[in-house]
């Protein structure tokens, strides 16, 4: 074999392996993200008093969520700083090693009858700390795999990078749906609430450490970071000239990402048990359903977008998303269909519509940014929007003075779909930025 064919051979196996890593790490990254959401919620009374309204259970239960996810800002920038100027690989490990270990410490934690209202302070600081290093993980391996990826198959590996999330969202559903019919949750005393909701904790925190081992064995650094060299000053270079244009536009369509995602990952399985009275165990096999048909559709967007470009897709779905998904959404609070067949079919549809553009946002954000800042970009891109849609269970709470407060999700969703169409009409066509060339100077405007 010539050297030129070695050479070949070994950077389709880099290949490989760096995509693999991105999904795996996406997807363990996406597990601890919903633990809190899937796995808690049955047993949530476990860290919080009894005595507490749903409203006030509601906003104690969306701070839990939230504090991961404001997290996860600060860890994009230290580890996109650091992997832009140092290396995207080390900086996924270290991130991955961080938040395993302290899934695992919470999956620990004592709950409110031994440590009252501090076991969900500091389970809230436990998640924010996990959000930090969360942020760091897609932040170094997603440009890494992207950077190893063909023009022409970014669209595809990006979607199939981003199925970790559904896929991963289906785990913890599957884990917490098998760990209900062993240890059934009830009162405070039940089996989950004391001890069954631990497991999937564990699990997660696993699977993470695990993939610490296959990334330091199998992961090559990106031979295109390599060949440039590192160093520079990615967060000062990120906020100046055309890199701030690109930041800003990107930040405008991530907020509307995340504002509409949360309408369905996170509301949305509250309203089954309320507006429908289904069971935990149903939620879950609802959301195992619905979760299985986005992850397909999340490859068919992206692969779709490589042929029509990734800004006009960007545009019509977000207008697909506002009105058939607000549509559907608002169909099934007039409904509150009982009958769970009917159930599962509108919550499939309500997450194709919202959620199947998230099938592009790995890839789209990574071909906005070039080579010296592409880490902090995208982690700051991807990260730093999902602040304002965090506190969505405030402003539901304040939208509930005009209108019931199950009804208070659809103004979210518009909004959030709005913000999606005006994001990507306010950036270029990316599906042609060769990387190679997109070293020194980002992607022109056009």
């Amino acid at each position: 074999m010539t050297t030129a064919a070695q050479a070949t051979d070994e950077h389709e196996r880099n290949r490989k392996h760096a995509q693999r890593g991105a999904f795996y790490g996406f997807y363990v990254d996406m597990f601890d993200i919903y633990l809190p959401i899937i796995a808690l919620a049955p047993a949530i009374g476990y860290f919080i008093s009894p005595d507490l309204d749903a409203s006030t259970t509601a906003v104690i239960t969306g701070m839990i969520f939230a504090a991961t996810l404001v997290g996860r800002p600060l860890g994009a920038l230290i580890f996109g700083r650091y992997a832009d100027m140092h290396g995207r690989k080390n900086a996924t490990v270290i991130a991955v090693a961080g938040f395993g270990i302290l899934t695992i410490v919470v999956g620990l934690l004592p709950g409110y009858q031994t440590w009252g209202i501090g076991s969900v302070v500091v389970f809230v600081l436990l998640r924010f700390v996990i959000g930090i290093f969360v942020g760091g993980e897609y932040t170094a391996a997603s440009p890494l795999a992207m950077e190893y990826s063909p023009k022409e198959k970014r669209g595809l590996n990006g979607g199939l990078i981003m199925t970790g999330f559904p896929l991963a969202y289906v785990s913890v559903a599957v884990i917490t749906f098998v760990m209900l019919q062993i240890a059934p949750a009830g009162d405070l005393d039940s089996p989950y609430v004391q001890w069954g909701w631990r497991i999937p904790f564990f699990i997660g925190g696993a699977m993470a450490l695990a993939f610490v081992a296959y990334y330091l064995k199998s992961v090559r650094e990106s031979e295109l970071f390599e060949g440039s060299g590192g160093g520079g000053t990615p967060v000062k270079d990120l906020f100046t000239g055309q890199n701030r244009k690109s930041f800003i536009q990107v930040f405008v369509l991530m907020t509307g990402f995340w504002l509409s995602l949360n309408t369905v990952t996170a509301i949305l399985p509250g309203l089954l048990g309320t507006q429908s009275n289904l069971t935990p165990t149903q939620i879950s096999v609802t959301l195992i359903v619905a979760y299985l048909v986005v992850a397909v559709m999340y490859v068919v967007c992206a692969v779709i977008s490589q042929r029509t470009g990734r800004r006009p897709f960007l545009m019509v779905w977000g207008g697909i998303a506002g009105i058939g998904g607000t549509a559907v959404y608002a169909l099934y609070l007039a409904t509150k269909p009982q009958n769970l067949f009917v159930v599962m079919i509108m919550v499939t549809v309500i997450a194709v519509l919202v959620v199947s553009v998230w099938g592009l946002t790995t890839v789209y954000i990574n071909e906005r940014f070039q080579t010296g800042v592409r880490a902090t970009g995208f982690g700051l891109g991807y990260s730093l929007a999902v602040v304002i849609p965090s506190f969505y269970a405030f402003y539901q709470s304040g939208l509930s003075a005009f209108m019931p407060f199950e009804w208070t999700v659809l103004p979210l969703l518009v909004i959030g779909c709005a913000f999606i169409t005006v994001g990507a009409a306010m950036g270029p066509e990316t599906k042609d930025v060769d990387f190679a060339a997109a070293t020194k100077e980002p992607a022109l405007e056009h």
